[in-house]
């Protein structure tokens, strides 16, 4: 495994399993986080952040972690294996506001400058409809993009801890 796509709703631990993974495998890790959002939260244009993504999946080796369907079309055909964080939406939840609680004062690692941790509305909606929305869009664009990649659906600690255990052996 060369170049791992980890995916999966907010809170759901796609950050912390990416830096575990990169460690193990000795690997560069990409947060998609980081290369999305511009200070104060602003977005990049569509074909920046495209552009952007291509050349991080066009590299030899990564880890990467984020969503952003829009890309997906991008980074799955790159990838040697894609692992869906599927985390029930209570314990995310408990994960955001833990995560927002730790982080009031100090920026997230995975995060870039200016962005400081959020949770309003809007981000507790996305997280909500992840199951109903943003899985079946994962799915389809594997499907679609990449039908032989091995998927690795994680769906809660123990999962995790079993599939940590056997990387790098």
């Amino acid at each position: 495994m060369r170049r791992i796509l980890v995916v999966g709703s907010s809170g759901a631990g796609k950050s912390t399993l990416a830096g575990d993974l990169a460690r193990r495998l000795d690997l560069p890790l990409i947060h998609l986080d980081r290369h999305y959002w511009r200070p104060g939260w602003a977005a990049p244009t569509v074909d920046d952040f495209r552009a952007e993504v291509a050349a991080l999946a066009a590299r030899p080796a990564w880890v990467m972690d984020g969503n952003y369907a829009s890309t997906l079309d991008l980074r799955l055909p790159r990838a040697d294996l894609l692992v869906l964080c599927d985390t029930s939406r209570p314990r995310c939840l408990t994960r955001i506001v833990r995560r927002r609680w730790a982080h009031r004062a100090a920026p997230r690692p995975d995060l870039p400058e200016g962005c400081p941790e959020r949770l309003d509305l809007d981000f507790l909606r996305y997280l909500w409809r992840f199951p109903r929305d943003s899985r079946p869009r994962v799915f389809a664009a594997l499907a679609e993009h990449a039908p032989g990649l091995p998927v690795r659906r994680l769906r809660g600690r123990r999962d995790t801890a079993r599939f940590l255990a056997g990387v790098g052996k």
